[in-house]
């Protein structure tokens, strides 16, 4: 009979882990490539872009009234401003700010050397070993809300980990809302696809933390992208006023697929990506003088026979490095990358590809990462037992970004020496004995015991552990506190919503 090994024995006792994570405090530098002459003629395309070519503020005419009131030049729809009246705005904006979660012990600070990590955001379709792919529903989304809340290396809840395709489009966004302030208590974007849908979310979130709180704290964000090439719509101007009016958060991201929505070159489309997100956190001063802004970048390469979009590939790899250098010269939070893969399954395809992208947003310092865990399909799906995965690794680049290197006398291990024997070993010396807990991080899916045991457990593969590890704990999860009367508040806004807005599946 195989032999059943201690460490086996242990994790599988081991319970649901929903311990106060907290965000990253990086100890790590980050890995900068370029020169200053490079950052320079970076620097010089944004200018250009901003000040020559132009921004288009597409189908809000209020957007264009403010931008006409402080001075920008508009021709059209196309807005072009001086490029050190813009990086002036963007300096209004905090190069940190943090945003509150229900708990307090779980608020997140984003920028300077913290990092946050988020889950997949806005898959219409869900997988996993047993359902197989499907439309997201709202059973599924909250599931995904319940382990996102219980996985300690997500610090944050995201917003739409799937679709909840089940749901009215007019009114999902308030069972997606109510969900994250009552089944989790970690932070959480709000909805940006409606001026209306903005304006709940900042509602519901004032039932939570209170007007006063509002006024100087960031509670809630939105997440918008720019229509790349060049183009910012309403929806992005909207969810900013009432974001941003509301002091509190927006993530501007440009999604561009390079020879697509920007050109072929990677230089030329970060420089856009760039461009188009400045004058978004420009607009959003101008709204309101120091609202938190987080500039983002998803760039991607693609293939030119096909169309279809590339990851993990050298080209984004190399843009998450070079935004992360300018958007701190800029002096504005960052968010980009994330665990992003093209492939159908949890194979080695998403294994490599996830990890390429991951590896070069830890180092290139992005500060809000979502999709960070759960990715697949090039965002189309949410993986069950992809989420748990990644959240895996995350953990193991938590450690890294968190403790660095310790040389402290104790790491030094010197009264080490003085019990081990050339030729012996240090596995009973009081060093060991001290830090055998905690001085190796130990992930939860890795089996690396021996063919024997693995082949007595049934031998089973990544996903079968994976799928074991989410199923146990969604079985051992248990909602976190919440004041009753705040919880009766937020369900009667929703049912009141609800009968206020007629379904619509648009």
């Amino acid at each position: 009979m195989a032999r059943r090994t201690r460490t086996a024995r242990d994790r599988s006792k081991r319970s649901a882990n929903t311990s106060l994570s907290g965000h990253i405090r990086r100890s790590l530098p980050f890995f900068e490539v370029l020169e200053e002459e490079q950052i320079v003629c970076l620097e010089t395309q944004v200018d250009w872009i901003m000040q020559d070519v132009g921004i288009a503020f597409r189908d809000d005419p209020e957007a264009l009234q403010l931008w006409q009131q402080h001075g920008a030049r508009i021709e059209g729809d196309i807005v072009r401003a001086p490029a050190d009246w813009v990086r002036d705005l963007c300096s209004k904006a905090p190069s940190q700010f943090t945003q509150l979660a229900r708990n307090p012990a779980r608020s997140v600070t984003i920028g300077g050397t913290h990092q946050v990590f988020a889950p997949t955001y806005g898959a219409p379709f869900v997988r996993d070993l047993e359902g197989g792919r499907r439309y997201g529903d709202i059973a599924a989304f909250e599931k995904l809300v319940k382990l996102t809340y219980l996985l300690p290396s997500l610090h944050h809840g995201g917003f739409v980990t799937c679709e909840p395709c089940d749901v009215p489009v007019s009114k999902r966004h308030l069972d997606m809302l109510l969900a994250h302030m009552t089944l989790s208590d970690k932070p959480h974007l709000g909805a940006i696809t409606e001026m209306s849908r903005a304006q709940d979310s900042v509602d519901m979130a004032e039932i939570v933390f209170g007007r006063e709180t509002m006024e100087d704290h960031c509670v809630i964000m939105g997440n918008v992208n720019t229509n790349s090439p060049l183009l910012v719509d309403k929806v992005v101007t909207e969810a900013t006023r009432v974001y941003c009016g509301r002091g509190q958060g927006i993530v501007v991201v440009p999604f561009i697929l390079s020879g697509a929505m920007g050109p072929v070159s990677t230089a030329a489309s970060v420089a856009q990506a760039m461009a188009e997100a400045m004058m978004v956190c420009a607009y959003a001063q101008l709204v309101r003088p120091g609202a938190p802004f987080v500039l983002g970048n998803f760039l991607s390469s693609m293939s030119l026979k096909s169309g279809a979009p590339t990851f993990g590939m050298p080209e984004p790899v190399m843009s998450n490095y070079v935004i992360g250098q300018l958007a701190r010269r800029v002096g504005l939070p960052l968010r980009c990358g994330g665990s992003l893969t093209a492939s159908k399954i949890e194979d080695a395809q998403a294994a490599y590809e996830s990890t390429d992208s991951m590896h070069s947003t830890m180092l290139a310092g992005a500060h809000f990462v979502l999709h960070a865990a759960g990715w697949l399909e090039g965002g189309l799906c949410t993986g069950f037992e992809k989420l748990v995965m990644d959240a895996d690794r995350l953990g193991c680049y938590q450690k890294l970004l968190d403790q660095g290197l310790d040389t402290s006398d104790e790491a030094m291990a010197r009264d080490a020496y003085e019990e081990a024997v050339p030729g012996g070993h240090f596995l009973g010396s009081g060093h060991t004995l001290r830090h055998y807990q905690s001085a190796f991080y130990e992930p939860r899916l890795s089996d690396s015991e021996n063919v024997e045991s693995w082949e007595e457990a049934g031998a089973p593969d990544m996903r079968t552990r994976a799928h074991t590890r989410w199923t146990q704990l969604l079985n051992e999860y248990e909602p976190p506190p919440i004041d009753a009367g705040m919880k009766e508040a937020l369900e009667v806004f929703v049912a009141k919503r609800k009968e206020e807005l007629p379904d619509a599946w648009y």
